[in-house]
């Protein structure tokens, strides 16, 4: 029963923080009163250090687009390992996923690999500087994009500190930000045209970029609405401003991503599942755009470089991921992803508890509440709607399933029906706990 004090993963947490501060390198990963540690996986199961096994909704943060060990991506990366890792010079793994990505998502002419979404959404936002000759840019309020200061403005914003909505406050997501980082960022609500058109307009001849999530993640892995994409789209064209879709998660929901639903962007970002599980992001776009990183006439406008960037192992896993990932499974995980949301929500109504499941596809994330949500604010927990969340999340371990700390999810393909009938069966056994307030914690 988790927490246990004796424990191998207590034990190895303890020993963690000796060493590194917070006892990790990744905070997603933490739980208090300590992060479970993970000794193997196969498929959609996961062992941990104590030999508990539970079946993974995880699939690390939705990168594991075919859960663990996949033996497509096992077999191109062993073959890899004995032809080398990383060279000083170009692979043709590197060429063969990029012309595998162009090919399948329309708005992508030209690509560049990095090591991780932050990465990539770093150098998309100075293409679109060096490409428009201007230095804001504008993002959703709540929204996250990585671990670059200028899309982190308001990441974290609450209550206390969001402001009015109709001009949110630019809240800084880390201490020591500068404050022009935040003079250069623009916050608007998600699925808002009459606010975003508000906040966006006096700022227009001064954005270089609009980035913006066709699922929004933090909200919930909520869609964004027709209306507010072909907005954008119109807006950011009217302005000579560069228009960037963030697909790091939400690539997953469409054979050519999330963005086939909406008019085509200038760029995108993309990572997790184009990797296969290892390090991986890109941006990729129109021809024209992508030309600012072209080091063949001369010093290109945005010099990009990187020790590991389109390493072969990440390429040849990317490509067996993606090519496994086909029109077929694509639609066969978001039907199972459809199916859970549907169910959650039935299991909500039958015990008399206010909530709901929202997602996209094959994500989804477990809400104590039952509004309409459409950006940052509607999603917002209160503090009880917070708890109730911690303690559904404590009783999933317990009951031998993975959930994200904020009771999101997602479906692999390793995943089965009898999988996802344990997860419902399991659904209404821990709410009924939180219910009763008998939940494990």
């Amino acid at each position: 029963m988790y927490p246990d004090k004796n424990s191998t993963s207590a034990k190895l947490f303890e020993r963690a923080c000796q060493f590194m501060p917070g006892g990790n390198s990744r905070i997603a990963v933490y739980q208090a009163p300590y992060p479970i540690f993970i000794a193997e996986a196969k498929g959609a199961r996961v062992k941990d250090v104590d030999g508990v096994e539970r079946t993974d909704f995880i699939n690390n943060q939705s990168a594991l687009v075919h859960g663990h060990c996949f033996a497509p991506i096992v077999d191109a990366v062993s073959k890899q390992l004995h032809l080398g890792v990383s060279f000083s010079g170009p692979t043709q793994a590197e060429i063969e996923l990029g012309q595998y990505m162009t090919g399948r998502v329309s708005s992508v002419e030209r690509i560049r690999f990095t090591n991780s979404g932050s990465e990539a959404v770093m150098f998309a936002i100075k293409a679109a500087r060096a490409y428009t000759g201007r230095y804001k840019i504008a993002k959703c309020e709540g929204a996250y994009h990585g671990s670059y200061d200028f899309v982190e403005i308001s990441r974290g914003s609450g209550p206390a500190t969001w402001g009015p909505r109709e001009n949110p406050e630019k809240v800084p997501y880390t201490k020591g930000t500068p404050p022009t980082v935040s003079e250069n960022t623009v916050v608007f609500p998600y699925n808002d045209v009459a606010l975003a058109e508000a906040l966006l307009t006096p700022e227009a001849a001064n954005l270089a970029a609009i980035i913006v999530e066709p699922v929004s993640n933090r909200t919930g892995m909520i869609p964004g609405r027709a209306a507010f994409f072909d907005f954008l789209r119109r807006f950011s064209q009217q302005h000579g401003i560069l228009l960037i879709y963030d697909e790091i998660i939400s690539f997953r929901v469409g054979f050519g991503g999330a963005q086939e639903r909406f008019p085509a962007p200038d760029l995108s970002t993309f990572g997790k599942v184009i990797g296969g599980g290892f390090p991986v992001g890109a941006v990729g776009g129109s021809k024209d755009v992508m030309e600012v990183f072209d080091q063949t006439k001369g010093s290109p406008a945005v010099p990009h470089t990187g020790t590991f960037n389109a390493n072969p192992v990440s390429m040849v896993a990317g490509l067996a991921a993606l090519t496994a990932f086909d029109q077929g499974q694509v639609a066969m995980l978001n039907q199972r992803g459809a199916a859970i949301r549907g169910e959650i929500g039935k299991i909500f109504a039958e015990l008399g508890i206010e909530g709901q499941a929202s997602g996209t596809g094959s994500l989804f994330r477990i809400h104590f509440r039952n509004n309409e949500l459409t950006d940052h604010r509607s999603a917002y927990p209160t503090k009880p709607q917070e708890a109730a969340v911690q303690s559904l999340q404590r009783e999933y371990t317990n009951r031998g399933i993975m959930v994200s700390a904020n009771c999101s999810g997602n479906v692999s393909t390793a995943i089965t029906e009898a999988d996802i009938d344990q997860f419902l069966t399991t659904t209404r056994a821990a709410l009924k706990a939180v219910q009763d307030g008998r939940a494990a914690g």
